[in-house]
């Protein structure tokens, strides 16, 4: 929480603004005087030194123009304030109070700290009456505020309406408005791949990462694009983290409503780590990583993202939280998200199988894979071979279950997994640490020696181990099984060293 206060000296006129501002807040002084002389409510003509404490914490953005004017306005005793209030709002020069970017999270942070009343512009009053326990009010102009703080109604400006309806014409057309959710692809458009429809249903009951390895044209995007469809609704507390996140990185006025489904980022081979982890000028903005929280991380053709943008995400996989340091502060963003790798066998795609096809010399294929790290790939639970697509499959006869149908088992799974973690302070079986897999969840010996002489063989590392037993779990919840058997075990270990994505 900053605190904006503001005091009228009796030197030559100046505007002095102090709490190291950046550049676009330095640029309020001019933003804030025009405002406030077009609003009918012109700043005094003495010093004016506004404070922002703590005036260590470097500031930045434009959303600090309303509480600077309100301070100033009430230093002059032009307007009576109360002293409890959050103003978050930019101005236009002619007094019009416009959407900033970030009101949720900032209202979030406001009643925490327990500042209930918000004011805000009317674009974001949506947005930020999602938050419980806010009491938000928006408004059009800075002279509407003023009226409501006890101003001269005789002096203040008001906005035309002819202009405002206009204005609100305008930024109705690009607003960013988010348009109306398009229904999302479903599984039963995936011809064949029934080894993958299966393993990415075990995925989405988990919560578990998948690669998929396969040649081009198998179906390993669609699969993917799916994959979001069979995830269960984001809770309250989840739809919230989720919609905060969307806040700072959407169009300032395109929030109205919390997100309720899982959101599904699929960026570009060419992406740098700042873009997918986060990063940027000043306070660092949330990357694709964080986008993702709660929902679906696609990297297609993972192979040939750069090799350190990959290796970024080795500690949000274990974690589930992106910490970005910088000179002015660290910045800490959410990122629970299911990672999920596609990639081909080899450089040309043609190397699956018995690779008669292929035409890439056995060291570049090596080299292409190996662009996926070992510590990478073994926080990967799943790794999966897909396929090619045989002709019955596209005939059309073996079209699988739709998505609704897979979507309901795995809610079934999720519910009895929640049911048994929630004692432990965890929620999907990818969460689980090994201490309780191998402590209050331990399975007896019999269903876990093919792993012990998997680890003794050093076929399977420590991780590989733990991961493989959350496989199993997952399997054992998707079958309404109260543990998992040894049968599950084996599908998990099968399911986490396939052949082909060794």
């Amino acid at each position: 929480m900053v605190e904006v206060e503001a005091d009228i000296g009796q030197t030559l006129p100046a505007f002095v603004l102090l709490g190291l501002p950046d550049s676009a807040l330095n640029e309020a002084k001019e933003r804030v005087r025009s405002a406030a002389q077009n609003s009918g409510l012109p700043l005094s003509r003495r010093k004016i030194t506004v404070n922002l404490i703590p005036a260590s914490l470097p500031k930045r953005g434009t959303a600090f123009d309303l509480a600077i004017t309100v301070a100033a306005l009430a230093a002059a005793g032009d307007i009576r304030p109360p002293a409890d209030a959050v103003f978050v709002a930019e101005l236009g020069l002619d007094g019009r109070l416009r959407p900033v970017q970030g009101v949720l999270p900032a209202v979030m942070a406001a009643v925490r700290a327990g500042y209930r009343d918000v004011v805000v512009a009317k674009a974001n009053e949506a947005e930020a009456g999602l938050v419980p326990g806010a009491r938000v009010r928006g408004y059009e102009s800075l002279g509407s505020l003023a009226l409501d703080l006890g101003a001269d109604p005789l002096s203040v400006i008001l906005p035309e309406e002819a202009d405002s309806a206009a204005s609100a014409g305008r930024a109705g057309e690009g607003d960013g408005a988010a348009p109306p959710p398009r229904s999302a692809p479903d599984l039963r458009d995936v011809a064949g791949q029934h080894e993958a429809r299966a393993a990415l249903e075990v995925a989405a009951a988990g919560g578990h990462h998948i690669l998929m390895l396969g040649p081009p044209g198998a179906g390993k995007t669609m699969l993917a694009e799916r994959l979001p469809g069979i995830l269960p609704d984001l809770d309250d507390e989840a739809a919230m983290e989720v919609t905060a996140i969307h806040s700072l990185s959407s169009h300032p006025s395109a929030t109205r409503e919390l997100v309720r489904r899982p959101p599904f980022e699929s960026p570009h081979h060419t992406a740098s780590p700042a873009a997918i982890v986060g990063g940027g000028a000043g306070i660092a903005r949330p990357g694709a990583a964080s986008r993702a929280h709660k929902g679906v991380l696609f990297l297609d053709e993972a192979p040939e993202f750069h090799r350190n943008v990959l290796d970024s995400l080795r500690q949000p996989l274990e974690s589930g939280v992106v910490s970005i340091d910088r000179a002015a502060g660290t910045a800490a963003y959410p990122a629970r998200f299911l990672l999920v790798l596609a990639a081909n066998p080899c450089p040309c795609g043609q190397g699956s199988g018995k690779g008669l096809l292929c035409s890439c010399p056995p060291q570049a294929k090596r080299r292409y894979l190996a662009r996926l790290s070992g510590p990478l790939l073994d926080r990967v639970d799943i790794q999966l071979g897909v396929r090619r697509v045989s002709a019955v499959d596209l005939a059309g006869n073996s079209s699988g279950e739709s998505s609704k149908a897979v979507a309901a088992r795995v809610l079934r799974a999720r519910e009895r997994q929640s049911e048994r973690l929630r004692p432990f302070g965890f929620s999907t079986n990818a969460e689980a640490p090994g201490r309780l897999l191998r402590g209050a969840l331990r399975l007896p010996s019999s269903a876990t020696g093919i792993l012990d002489r998997a680890l003794e063989t050093h076929t399977l590392t420590a991780r590989g181990y733990d991961r493989v037993l959350r496989l199993a779990w997952s399997i054992a919840d998707l079958a309404g099984s109260e543990r998992p058997s040894p049968d599950d075990v084996g599908e998990a270990l099968l399911l986490r060293t396939t052949e082909e994505a060794r």
